[in-house]
């Protein structure tokens, strides 16, 4: 019986080395700072695309009207508006003239009904994925133009705010949903 405690002690600590190894191993490796860049908007966009998508249509005109709410952006808007700040971003970081009419920081107007709005920012996080994949430790700090009429920022610069802003608006999101009896989808 102590022969089988003892070999059954030494293959879990053997077991725990190396899945310990194997992590530190992962950790060792080098990531460009485009991977570690597309890694994180794609954990944004697993929150927010979802919360879109949480949404029914029906509800897709909602914006909270009690208290403090004057002038806020509908559901639709604040999904569209992060959108078209993507597809910003992305151009800016290519060099290069946005794939789609945006209309301006809103989205275009033509654009309603859900399906079409979860579209355009699904394809606006591939876009933004794209263009971080440009990003290289030679170009990275480069000096680009904003697309926010901010003169000159860097490459890098300009692509964290791909990792930021939807949460800013992911948050109100939440709220929306909440307040229309919806468990956001991270939530659940």
């Amino acid at each position: 019986m102590k022969t089988m405690k003892w070999l059954l002690l030494c293959l879990v600590v053997a077991g725990c080395s190396r899945v310990s190894s194997a992590q530190m191993a992962k950790a060792d490796e080098h990531r460009t700072v485009s991977q570690i860049e597309d890694r994180l908007v794609g954990m944004t966009e697993g929150e927010f695309v979802p919360a879109a998508d949480a949404m029914p249509e029906d509800k897709y005109s909602f914006a909270p009207t009690s208290g403090e709410f004057k002038g806020v952006r509908t559901f639709a808007q604040q999904v569209k508006h992060v959108a078209a700040v993507n597809y910003m971003i992305g151009a800016a970081i290519l060099e290069e003239k946005p794939p789609v009419e945006l209309g301006g920081e809103n989205g275009p107007d033509a654009i309603t009904s859900k399906a079409d709005i979860v579209k355009f920012a699904k394809d606006s996080f591939a876009y933004l994925h794209k263009a971080l994949s440009s990003i290289t430790e030679k170009n990275q700090t480069d000096q680009i133009k904003s697309p926010f009429g901010e003169g000159k920022v860097t490459r890098l610069g300009i692509a964290t705010i791909g990792l930021w802003h939807p949460f800013d608006h992911y948050g109100q999101m939440v709220v929306y949903l909440r307040m229309n009896g919806i468990v956001p989808p991270a939530s659940r």
